[in-house]
């Protein structure tokens, strides 16, 4: 008998993803523990992809919600939390397949770990599972993220549980209070980023973030809006630029104000000789007008701050040359 008020909910936002979201129910359906629900927001899918799904997984405590628009990975997200019933939240995308034993993993780090509210899992690309997918985010003095040791080995890294700045949001794991008491994610952000700055904003209320080895998933990455489309460049652009002026303390805003002017300098460049000048150009101009909204969100996050800036400084990623050595890198693989 199915527990009215599950230990966790699983929330799923699916936006078109019928292709991918039966393979992550049928994985679901498969995990060790039982004690979850699942709910499933759809951003107003036209693919059908939720008829039926009641009648083909009896044996889940499934619930989903058809919203006539998409409102957003980051909305669609914070509606989903406010219908759990769970102690624990987990976010999963779509095309994101976790092993059987994935939650019982993350809820074993979770209860081993007291000092950790929230926590990353190890993700291999679904396509090539040769290669990490994503062990982590990494949050740099920049205002640059990244899933930490992409495209690297499986084998051979990310085996080590350890602190990281945040968990990437295709296979996280939440305190749903702090979920909800720390504002969700950010519904201005639309999607991208929406994960580094809840993990950030959660950092500085004094939360830790816990890499977990064991807690496995295969993700398909961007098969809905695509690696290097301009929707990506646009909101992920646009987005960090937010993410760095709403939540960077003083004084390391003023510290780091010059490296992240040289940063977004350098993707101009790099994306205009690709073809997408025009894009980042209007991320950054849309950036700046929101400015004045995001100031008054930086008021009351910075007034509520728990941390030491030097606390903060300490998870971030501080190589001058760290993230330009990553975008080389991850080029070449391409």
């Amino acid at each position: 008998m199915i527990r009215p008020f599950p230990i966790v909910s699983v929330i799923i936002v699916t936006w078109n993803s019928k292709a991918h979201l039966s393979t992550c129910l049928d994985r679901l359906s498969q995990q060790a523990v039982s004690d979850f629900e699942v709910i499933i927001i759809d951003n107003g899918s036209t693919d059908e992809a939720l008829v039926g799904l009641l009648d083909r997984y009896p044996k889940l405590n499934l619930h989903s919600e058809h919203l006539e628009s998409n409102v957003g990975f980051a909305s669609a997200n914070n509606i989903g939390a406010r219908l759990a019933h769970g102690k624990w939240l987990v976010l999963l995308n779509a095309d994101a397949f976790p092993e059987p034993d994935w939650l019982e993993k993350l809820l074993q780090a979770a209860e081993t770990n007291p000092e950790y509210s929230f926590f990353a899992s190890r993700q291999i690309q679904a396509h090539n599972p040769e290669l990490l997918d994503g062990t982590g985010d990494v949050y740099h003095i920049s205002g640059l993220a990244w899933r930490r040791h992409y495209k690297l080995s499986e084998k051979e890294i990310g085996h080590q549980i350890e602190e990281v700045f945040s968990p990437c949001g295709a296979a996280a794991l939440f305190l749903r209070d702090d979920f909800l008491q720390g504002g969700g994610f950010d519904e201005d952000y639309f999607s991208y980023f929406e994960d580094v700055d809840l993990g950030f904003r959660l950092r500085l209320a004094g939360k830790k973030c816990l890499y977990v080895p064991e807690a496995v998933v295969y993700h398909v990455g961007s098969a809905s809006t695509g690696k290097r489309s301009d929707f990506s460049v646009y909101y992920g652009y646009r987005n960090m630029i937010w993410t760095f002026f709403k939540n960077m303390p003083s004084p390391l805003i003023w510290l780091f104000l010059p490296i992240h002017i040289v940063t977004i300098l350098f993707f101009v460049l790099y994306l205009s000789i690709r073809g997408q000048g025009k894009i980042i150009l209007k991320a950054i101009v849309d950036a700046l007008r929101g400015l004045p909204k995001v100031i008054e969100k930086r008021k009351l996050i910075q007034r509520n701050r728990k941390i030491k800036p030097s606390e903060l400084f300490r998870v971030m990623s501080t190589g001058l040359f760290e993230p330009y050595r990553e975008f080389v890198q991850r080029n070449r693989m391409k």
